[in-house]
């Protein structure tokens, strides 16, 4: 479809923005740490819940919530934790969601309760949120042109590191020192990262606005009510009031937070969202790309190790390994599609196609069967990863580009709670989809449960095989609707731009320097 103009926002006096230069490179190794622990825990995680599920005796929605609580937590806090970057501080919004989650994991590891340890990583949710806005943001603010570049390029390709070696690391030390372990060494890492934070220069706007408390809160109690919902809906049912009220709550309070929004902006505050970012073709066309990116992998990271040690006896450590066919290109690849972009390519085919392959890949995985050799998982699950890799190191630096400096924590946070709202619809719709299919089958809700669960027993392999078959054919046609809808959204607008970069500002903000994708993108251009 045609992309419209960008409506014209109102001309007003741009926020000077307080952006110390003279940290930049203990900047850059505290958040890559973080940006590298963060998403090695969310992979690494998964592979340890069939243990988990054995040791506390857990099932189902309460076991998936290990995960799933991560998720609807770090997306709800997620806008709110980069506009608090901006005014009260980005290093001191990271120090303190790095402390968060350093004890909150740390509980986790002592959890021996199923909803203590759902607890505990929910706070730990909230505590990633604020490393996640906060060190996107402070990245943006200490670097511009092609250092800001290259910087990002070095932030997508640590996270495909994490993600590669998550599943690997955690599967040896869940097989052999137990999943206890792994979290302690997951609270160790971001015990690192708080204290890195001592290096770091501080970052907000010089002239910050007071907290638009309405928003922030409406938007927490709104996203989480409404995510809630879902979860909650693949446990007991969608008609029930457990499922309808939260539901109806939630999105009251999203269209409250709107009305917020809209009214602040109007009497010249500082909302915590700038509505006009989702108005934006292009701003949102890149968000829609990395939403895409996490709907068609996010099942497959987090469900299919349970499958292979359900259906093949495969041990946790090696159902770590063949994730490595996915992750690992997300490891390699930025720093090509960076490359890539940087020689001609547009940004916007570049991310069209990860979208179609990652469609492509989850169709090829349908061919999957109890004992399926790491051979016919291979090609699938290649086409996943390339997918993934091509585009995730180019997202934020053409979305961030778009924004004013003052305004880069707000813009960071929305495009992280894209990505951890995917990971927790995904993660829900995804888990509860294979729960209703394995149920339709073997009849029993308790069976369903125990099958998703990885204790595959008394012949239904074979029923789980299909209920995995059906929920990939619906993500490949997802994905692949996606795809056409950001091929609409970042064709060139009126300005007649191949790249589809026109700049959120106001007519007194000065241009931003041009952000060309420099060749030098991995993390040891630096």
């Amino acid at each position: 479809m045609p992309t419209e103009p960008a409506p014209q926002a109102p001309v007003t006096v741009p926020v000077p923005v307080t952006a110390h230069r003279s940290r930049p490179v203990p900047t850059l190794l505290v958040v890559l740490l973080g940006m590298f622990t963060l998403p090695m825990a969310m992979s690494g995680t998964t592979v340890a819940l069939p243990r988990i599920g054995s040791d506390l005796d857990a099932s189902g929605a309460s076991l998936q919530w290990v995960v799933v609580g991560y998720f609807l937590a770090a997306s709800s806090f997620m806008l709110v934790a980069g506009s608090l970057g901006d005014i009260f501080g980005r290093r001191r919004v990271l120090t303190t969601g790095a402390a968060l989650y350093s004890a909150a994991t740390l509980a986790a590891a002592a959890a021996h309760h199923i909803l203590a340890l759902d607890a505990a990583r929910i706070l730990a949710g909230v505590g990633a949120a604020g490393v996640m806005a906060s060190g996107g943001s402070l990245l943006a603010a200490t670097f511009s042109g092609p250092a800001r570049t290259r910087a990002f390029a070095a932030l997508g390709t640590t996270a495909g590191v994490g993600l590669a070696i998550g599943p690997t690391f955690s599967g040896w030390l869940v097989d052999g020192l137990g999943w206890r372990t792994t979290f302690l060494v997951y609270a160790a890492a971001g015990a690192l990262v708080l204290t890195g934070t001592r290096f770091l220069a501080e970052s907000r706007a010089d002239a910050p606005p007071r907290v638009d408390k309405a928003g922030a809160a409406t938007f927490i109690g709104g996203l989480s009510l409404t995510l809630f919902a879902v979860t909650q809906g693949s446990k007991s049912g969608w008609s029930t009031v457990s499922t309808l009220l939260p539901l109806a709550v939630g999105l009251a309070l999203l269209v409250t937070f709107v009305r917020f929004e809209k009214r602040l902006a109007t009497t010249g505050g500082r909302p915590i969202l700038d509505l006009s970012l989702a108005r934006h073709p292009a701003f949102l066309g890149w968000s829609l790309g990395a939403f895409g990116l996490g709907a068609g992998t996010t099942g497959i990271l987090v469900f299919l190790p349970t499958y292979l040690q359900g259906t093949s006896g495969t041990s946790a450590r090696d159902a770590g390994l063949l994730l490595l066919l996915m992750t690992v290109p997300v490891l390699a690849l930025p720093p090509l599609g960076a490359r890539l972009v940087n020689r001609g390519a547009p940004a916007r085919h570049l991310i069209v196609l990860s979208l179609l392959l990652i469609a492509a890949g989850n169709a090829w995985l349908t061919t999957l069967h109890p004992g399926i050799s790491a051979a016919a998982l291979a090609g699938p699950l290649l086409t996943v990863g390339v997918g993934q890799g091509l585009s995730l190191g180019i997202i934020d630096a053409q979305a961030l580009g778009m924004v004013e400096p003052a305004k880069v924590g707000m813009a960071s946070g929305f495009l992280n709670t894209v990505r951890g709202g995917t990971g927790a619809v995904v993660l829900t719709l995804f888990g509860a989809l294979l729960l209703a299919l394995v149920e339709s089958r073997v009849g029993s809700a308790e069976l369903a449960g125990r099958v998703t669960a990885g204790a595959v027993a008394g012949g239904h392999a074979g029923q789980f095989t299909e209920a995995w078959r059906i929920a990939l054919w619906a993500v490949a046609g997802a994905v692949a609707g996606l795809a056409l809808m950001v091929h609409g959204l970042l064709r060139p607008g009126a300005r007649g731009r191949d790249r589809a970069r026109t700049p959120l500002r106001t007519a007194e903000t000065p241009e931003p320097d041009p952000v060309p994708l420099s060749e030098a993108t991995t993390a040891h251009s630096h």
